[in-house]
């Protein structure tokens, strides 16, 4: 679990409190709390079809946010996520703030971005 901050990339003094977050690399996305996002000035740019890990289809709004967490930064898509789901940081945010995760020592540990 981390702490994961979502900032509005129009009006950065603009920022979620510290949303505490799963992190989960079989998410390719992070999903934040609705409420937070909307009450950032964050708004829904379209909608996504999501395959829970349940066989589930579901369909939620996506945006865009500058995330932080652990000092680490990147802008992305995010999940608008609903009261009943889950807080995640993705694999994508993951890649994007150029980090690997230590699943022992529970961190961020920094790598060097891939240009191939």
């Amino acid at each position: 679990m981390v702490n994961l901050t979502a900032v509005n990339p129009s009006e950065r003094q603009r920022r979620t409190p510290p949303v505490e977050v799963m992190v989960d690399t079989g998410s390719e996305v992070s999903w934040l709390p609705k409420k937070e996002l909307l009450d950032i000035g964050i708004t829904p740019e379209g909608k996504k079809r999501f395959v829970m890990a349940n066989k589930q289809m579901i369909e939620r709004d996506i945006g865009y946010a500058i995330l932080t967490a652990e000092g680490y930064s990147t802008i992305d898509e995010v999940v608008f996520a609903e009261e009943s789901d889950m807080s995640l940081l993705g694999v994508r945010t993951i890649e994007g703030f150029s980090v690997m995760v230590d699943n022992i020592g529970h961190r961020f540990v920094a790598t060097t971005s891939l240009v191939c």
